[in-house]
């Protein structure tokens, strides 16, 4: 009996391996599946404008859309899911345009319909008030959403959000001013490039987890260079949009943010009527990847004050 189990164990172990080294994408969804359902995470979908929109769901309590960024997608707040479902309804979409849902060639990404899309997906799910969060671009899209629908949004969460144009360039802005653009990687140099300017300590990763990554890096990589000319062409700066806005607000930056400078955290919130403002050290761009219970707590913290 004792041989017989070994020989199982050895051979379900060997099974891993082999699927680890020759097939890294189905250990990584598996992984990314596991982190979902600790998160208390479903993945749903649903047909908004013209789209189809991949989302997660779960959690109970108030209503919290969350935003991804540019080149990002919806697991970017995997990890700090499980901090938040145990308070909220965490709702957790792909933008249009990006990770799982649709992307449309004859379909223009620019601010205007990228914010006439999140109200249509809160509405397809009867969602008419809620708080709002999004990291760099989806911190854009958030402010920018509150701004003009300020009676649906009961509270922002800004983690390091584009368009403060006053702020100091930060080093990716001068790249992309110089004519490359780091956010859009085709190979395993830029993926890691990429990766280093995010992190101030990037998560530990395990090496095969990167093929599947980059390769969908590579299959997006044109249509993301298509959504950021069309986002970023003609963007109205948040000191135009957000001046004197009332809504309570959460601004938070890290001091490594080499995506962003975080000098954009003293003009974001000194925009806002009513905001807190959390500069976190040695944090890169990603607060919610880069430290998630750190970065849940502060704003657990600021929910609560609002209460």
């Amino acid at each position: 009996m004792m041989a017989a189990l070994f020989s199982v164990i050895f051979v379900v172990l060997g099974t891993a391996t082999v699927v680890y080294f020759v097939a890294p994408g189905i250990v990584y969804r598996t992984a990314m599946g596991l982190a979902r359902r600790h998160g208390r995470l479903k993945s749903k979908q649903i047909s908004v404008a013209g789209h189809d929109v991949a989302y997660l769901e779960g959690g109970s309590g108030p209503p919290l859309i969350l935003l991804h960024g540019f080149g990002a997608n919806k697991d970017h707040w995997t990890l700090i899911a499980p901090f938040l479902t145990r308070h909220y309804r965490l709702i957790v979409p792909d933008l249009p345009g990006f990770g799982d849902s649709s992307r449309r060639d004859s379909a223009n990404y620019a601010t205007a319909p990228q914010l006439e899309r999140i109200g249509a997906f809160a509405d397809a799910l009867g969602v008419d008030t809620f708080h709002l969060g999004g990291n760099s671009m989806g911190g854009y899209l958030a402010a920018m959403f509150a701004a003009r629908n300020s009676s649906r949004v009961q509270s922002l969460w800004l983690l390091a959000p584009a368009g403060a144009m006053s702020a100091a360039p930060s080093e990716v802005l001068e790249e992309i001013e110089a004519g490359h653009n780091p956010l859009v990687t085709e190979t395993a140099e830029d993926f890691d490039r990429l990766t280093e300017l995010c992190f101030t300590v990037a998560p530990p990763m395990p090496g095969q987890f990167k093929r599947p990554l980059l390769a969908r890096a590579k299959r997006e990589a044109a249509f993301n260079q298509k959504i950021f000319e069309e986002l970023f062409a003609d963007v109205e700066p948040l000191e135009d949009a957000i001046a004197g806005l009332l809504t309570p607000s959460l601004v938070v930056w890290g001091d490594n943010d080499r995506i962003l400078d975080c000098s954009g955290l003293a003009i974001v919130s000194g925009l806002l009527s009513d905001a807190k403002s959390i500069l976190m050290p040695r944090m890169g761009h990603v607060p919610m990847l880069e430290r998630p219970a750190e970065t849940a707590a502060s704003y657990l913290e600021f929910r609560k004050e609002l209460a």
